[in-house]
């Protein structure tokens, strides 16, 4: 799956069945719209990419403070992009794994 084929998942009402990780299970609850299902699996995966997806949630809902803390926890700053274009980017760091052989 490449990030076209994520970004066009979301369309549909059931996740798909390939999405293996955590970090995209998340992502997609979000980018369909389940913000505290997503929230649920981000704030309990650990690393930098738990804490990523978690602060971009807490950003899209506009928590800043809250954004603020996990981006620090992330070691990533504040993006300047606008949400839209920092799912993207986060669709591809999730999908990255994956094709890199990762698990």
């Amino acid at each position: 799956m490449d990030v076209l084929q994520f970004m066009d998942s979301l369309k549909f009402k059931t996740m798909p069945k390939d999405l293996s990780t955590e970090a995209l299970k998340a992502l997609w609850l979000a980018g369909s719209g389940d913000w505290e299902g997503a929230h649920a699996i981000a704030q309990d995966m650990p690393g930098v990419m738990g804490s990523w997806i978690h602060a971009y949630l807490h950003r899209e809902e506009g928590d800043y403070w809250n954004a603020e803390y996990w981006y620090n926890r992330a070691g990533k700053p504040f993006p300047k992009c606008d949400v839209k274009d920092e799912f993207k980017i986060l669709v591809k760091a999730g999908l990255a794994p994956l094709s890199e052989g990762f698990n």
